[in-house]
Order: structure tokens, then sequence, then C-alpha cells
């Protein structure tokens, strides 16, 4: 299934790093989350826009992981010549992974 089913996610920019968070929708996704989506799994999806590390933070009072992806903006907004130069579409592009999690999607 997608990622998409199980969490919502957020991006926002700091210069050259790029900040990508994902919620979970149900708090039992949580712990799937956690052992499938690691920080090399998602350097590996987007491994065409990241060119540094990736650090994953994990937030389980509110559900969340937080992905820093370093050097992920082509220099950042006053240099890229990307067309989403603040980074805000790859959210949706690291909820099109797909997760093998063995559970119901939240209705």
């Amino acid at each position: 299934m997608k990622l998409r089913e199980l969490a919502h996610g957020r991006a926002g920019d700091k210069g050259d790093t790029l900040n990508v968070s994902v919620v979970c929708l149900d708090a039992r996704v949580y712990p799937h989350l956690v052992r499938h989506l690691s920080a090399e799994r998602v350097k590996a999806h987007l491994q065409s826009i990241v060119r540094g590390p990736v650090r994953r933070y994990e937030l389980p009072r509110i559900g969340a992981l937080n992905f820093v992806l370093e050097h992920a903006l082509g220099g950042g907004v006053t240099r890229s010549l990307a067309l989403d130069a603040h980074g805000k579409s790859i959210s949706a592009a690291l909820l099109d992974m797909d997760v093998d999690i063995d559970i119901e999607p939240p209705a």
C-alpha cells in the first residue's frame, strides 16, 4: 500500500536543507512506520533529489517521524532553478512510497 494511505506529510525548507514530517492518521500505525520507514529508505526513495545525509527523528507523542534531508534543494530557494525551490511537493513524493505493513488503513 502507499504511505499516503497511512499518513499525511508536511515539508519545509531552511537553505539547502529540507524537513519532511510523516504524521500517522491512526496511532496504531506508528510502531509499524518506525520499523519500516528508515532514513536510508527515505534517501533511496528520494535519491534523485537528496544529495546529502538523511536523519530521522521519532516523535511518538504525536505519532510522527521527522526527516531532515541535507543538500536536497539545489542550493536553497535563492539559488535553485527548481519550480518547487521550497520543496513543498517532496512530502507528496515521499507519501507515494510503497510500504509493506500488515495493518488496515484508517477509515
